[in-house]
């Protein structure tokens, strides 16, 4: 298993209508792609309180890591629901993501 920290530095005011946007399109088509949430969160306490969404996904390995990610972004509803929610303009400013692998005494494995 290999996980993914994606950090979303999101505009500000934006946050309810991401929140939204995961809640009501985005978690569906994880699932349909194969990628497992294992959770979201906003900095609670920390540098960008108000405006940091992060979340983790788990993958088989690397190859479905980039299948899952070419199918998603390939997407017409993807593609569809993401031009409709950002009619406003963008909801996040920045993406950043890490690819983790699990230590041989991590419980997540």
């Amino acid at each position: 298993m290999i996980y993914e920290l994606r950090t979303y530095q999101v505009v500000p005011g934006k946050m309810k209508n991401l929140n939204d946007r995961f809640a009501n399109i985005t978690l569906p088509l994880f699932e349909k792609y194969n990628m497992k949430v294992i959770g979201f969160w906003e900095t609670a306490i920390g540098e960008a309180t108000t405006t940091e969404l992060v979340y983790l996904l788990a993958f088989e390995d690397l190859g479905h890591y980039q299948r899952a990610w070419d199918a998603f972004i390939a997407d017409p509803e993807w593609q569809a629901a993401k031009r409709l929610t950002e009619v406003g303009g963008p909801l996040v400013n920045v993406v950043s993501n890490k690819i983790l692998e699990p230590t041989d005494y991590s419980p997540l494995q």
